[in-house]
């Protein structure tokens, strides 16, 4: 499989997106991670010549293949190769200053993974890479092979949350003594030397958490995540709508968490009768707990399986 691959994007809960967004015809909106444009094209299809959507992908199959979907749409649509970090600065330099959506939909996306020389999947034998922005010069190979046993392990512990970090760190350290670790296939059996057997059977593919772990960490994506939200929600105009698609528990914690800050700021300690912080609330939180994928979809999309979407409604009072 190569990079012609038709790039398949199949939009996550697409309808629980289009009725979190609560989409105005005029409206203009922000799909941060554009993939192949499948929610973007919904949220298009119900937009007037008033309405726009920017969409934001820095990966460059992405864009080209979102920028042939969403085409019938003219100027309607505006992409832009970038990351959503930098989803400030691009609005200004299209002259707006709020707008009534944002989505975001996490992770790595089906065609990512489909393609095998991407180095995504562990389920292919590939070159060490897994850069969602092909365009950096850092691989995966590069902390596989240069990252110290120390820094293998925190990442593994931290973003792969398995149990067996420390154990196969040490595997890849000692592999790696005689020669540098260089496709996905290799770092399977080496994961696969790591973990006893017994636990090899259960808990799905053995090398899936650690593989999630060097990708978290190669693509900056908590931090990216954790230091974007809130001044997101503050370019959202009254009323305005972010919606974020999770796929693992340590997303969902940065989100919920955000939200939370962002409807309850206030720092008072409880017996205080009135508040003196002077935080004022930006919102609510639509649905305390996250929303689901219907049975239905999980059975069509596997991949739907994990994923958790969260809603935050914009409300300007106090805060402005």
């Amino acid at each position: 499989m190569n990079e012609n691959v038709v790039f398949k994007h199949i939009p996550i809960m697409l309808e629980q997106v289009i009725e979190g967004l609560d989409i105005k015809p005029d409206g203009i909106y922000v799909d941060g991670t554009l993939g192949g444009g499948g929610h973007s094209y919904e949220i298009a299809k119900r937009l007037t010549d008033g309405g726009r959507i920017i969409g934001i992908d820095q990966d460059a199959a992405a864009i080209k293949a979102a920028g042939e979907r969403l085409s019938e749409f003219g100027d309607r649509v505006t992409i832009v190769r970038s990351n959503y970090a930098q989803m400030v600065s691009i609005l200004q330099s299209l002259g707006i200053k709020q707008v009534d959506g944002i989505l975001l939909d996490l992770g790595v996306s089906s065609h990512q993974l489909d393609t095998a020389e991407r180095g995504f999947s562990y389920m292919e034998d590939a070159p060490l890479d897994m850069r969602m922005d092909r365009g950096q010069e850092k691989t995966a190979r590069d902390i596989v092979n240069f990252y110290s046993q120390a820094e293998l392990t925190r990442i593994i512990r931290d973003y792969g949350e398995d149990k067996f970090a420390s154990k196969i760190a040490a595997k890849i350290v000692s592999f790696r003594e005689n020669k540098s670790v260089e496709t996905t296939g290799e770092l399977v059996e080496i994961i696969k030397t790591a973990i006893p057997a017994k636990f090899r059977l259960t808990g799905g593919h053995p090398a899936k958490r650690t593989c999630q772990a060097i990708r978290i960490e190669l693509n900056r994506e908590l931090e990216v995540l954790e230091e974007s939200i809130e001044g997101m929600i503050d370019i959202l105009s009254d009323g305005g709508r972010m919606n974020v698609i999770t796929f693992h528990s340590l997303e969902d914690r940065i989100v919920k968490s955000a939200f939370k800050k962002a409807e309850s700021p206030c720092t008072c300690p409880p017996g205080f009768p009135v508040c003196v912080c002077g935080k004022k609330s930006k919102g609510l939180i639509i649905s305390k707990k996250p929303i689901i994928p219907a049975d239905e979809e999980m059975e069509r999309n596997p991949r739907a399986k994990s994923s958790k979407l969260r809603v935050f409604v914009r409300r300007r009072g106090n805060d402005g």
